[in-house]
């Protein structure tokens, strides 16, 4: 049976997911308000750069970054050299995505737009997908990996609550301290990307590669490999469900902000609600692990989405145009449901690597997670996009009273829209076909190939 690994491991081995969480969920909830109701930039400009910037260069970073580091030799081991480089400049550049002047229009802003995120986007693409390539290679255990998830998923969870819950509360003492607003959104910016970095260094120096991983280097040209990963059908699966399961969370996320302060009219409370909603998901994510393993990885993932969509449409339905407590309520149980979103994707992936080494013998977890990276972002940009062109749509106007086509628009595109995407994910899981037992069954084939010495 294979090594356990041990608590203390685990928890250091995760810390990095706290601050890269700290900062998605700033990204997330807060970057189109504040591009739209800080910097007053038009969301339809702010929307399209960051599309742009997700189609261009972000479509080949991903799979670079790990095309590379499957290659790499270094005494730092090939995954933790690419993480000690990004540390500093992942938190100057979150500093600089927080930091633009006010008023800019047309050109000027989509540019400003566009390059900040292609600056940052850079860095933490040369941190999290080698850290991200990690997780299957340090245990083959099916469990142990959903153990691990689980530990990565409450990092990302505080992380996420940290991010969410404390970006007004920074601003604030950052305003009562004499900066005005853009330098207060500046200076959180800053210490978020601190927190990141201090983070990622933790985890880089307390983790440990093996020499035998980094030995493996892989002979397979770039393009080839990334062609065979879209023959891997469960590969094919999974990233279908994470991408549209990713593009649900962040599309919501983003015009959560401007739910609560037009449609309700709890701005005062937001930071309290978020609060509630992701420590419920923290508290909920170890009953998620314990769900896949009773009843395997799909079919938990499928329930946590189908109670989802419920709530999404229940939300659309019959959140009124005021205040009311049952905001509370919708935000606990997006809270619970959400719990599977953040933690089996996560325990899935390794899986589907080891079922690309038994076809081609090669382990190649780099290219795996640069292009899940790749398509995740792609997601949430899509998440962000979407609802900044609606804002558009429907006539937002910011820090002003809206009118009922534009309220329709944000109920919509916060519920329904989302809603749709995670329906669709439901019957893919039910009949995704890595289970517990064929997952100990392909260990057994891939034991039997390299003991024969046909899987190097």
């Amino acid at each position: 049976m294979e090594k356990k690994l041990t608590f203390g491991y685990k928890l250091r081995f995760a810390l990095a997911e706290l601050g890269f969480n700290v900062l998605r969920a700033a990204m997330d909830f807060f970057l189109l308000f504040y591009y739209t109701d800080v910097a007053g930039i038009n969301p339809a400009i702010a929307s399209s750069a960051l599309l742009v910037g997700k189609l261009t260069w972000d479509a080949i970073n991903d799979p670079l970054t790990g095309y590379f580091s499957d290659r790499t030799k270094s005494r730092f081991g090939r995954r933790r050299i690419f993480m000690l480089i990004a540390a500093v400049p992942i938190a100057l550049a979150s500093w600089i995505q927080f930091s633009l002047p006010q008023g800019m229009s047309g050109v000027a802003a989509f540019f400003a737009v566009l390059l900040t995120f292609w600056l940052k986007d850079t860095f933490v693409t040369l941190a999290i997908v080698p850290y991200a390539s990690l997780v299957a290679e340090v245990t083959h255990d099916y469990q142990e990996r959903s153990s691990l998830a689980l530990y990565k998923s409450l990092n990302s969870v505080v992380g996420y609550i940290v991010g969410a819950g404390s970006v007004l509360v920074f601003v604030g003492i950052f305003k009562s301290m004499g900066l005005g607003l853009s330098g207060s959104w500046s200076a959180t910016g800053a210490v978020f990307g601190i927190i990141a970095m201090i983070t990622l260094l933790v985890s880089t120096f307390s983790i440990k590669e093996s020499a035998e991983q980094q030995e493996e280097a892989n002979p397979i040209p770039a393009w080839e490999g990334v062609k065979l990963c879209f023959k891997n059908k469960p590969f094919m699966t999974l990233m279908s469900v994470f991408l549209l399961g990713s593009f649900a969370f962040t599309a919501q996320a983003a015009l959560f902000p401007y739910l609560i302060q037009y449609q309700l009219g709890m701005q005062s409370q937001l930071t309290n609600i978020m609060v509630l909603s992701l420590v419920t998901t923290g508290l909920f994510s170890p009953v998620a692990k314990l769900l896949a393993d009773k009843i395997n990885k799909g079919p938990a993932y499928a329930l946590g989405l189908s109670l989802t969509t419920v709530t999404f449409v229940m939300a659309f339905l019959f959140l009124p145009h005021q205040p009311t407590p049952w905001v509370y309520v919708v935000a606990t149980v997006l809270g619970i449901s959400f719990s599977a979103q953040w933690v089996l994707p996560y325990a899935m992936m390794p899986d589907v690597i080891e079922y690309d080494e038994l076809l081609t013998g090669k382990r190649r977890e780099g290219i795996y997670y640069g292009i899940s990276n790749f398509l995740t972002k792609f997601s949430n940009a899509m998440g962000v996009a979407i609802p900044g062109w609606a804002l558009s749509w429907y006539g937002y106007v910011p820090n002003a009273v809206q009118s009922e086509s534009t309220l329709f628009g944000i109920r919509f595109f916060y519920a329904i829209v989302p809603a749709a995407a995670m329906l669709i994910c439901v019957p893919l899981l039910l009949r995704y076909p890595i289970t517990r037992d064929s997952h100990a069954e392909l260990l057994k084939e891939l034991a039997a190939k390299r003991a024969t010495g046909t899987a190097e």
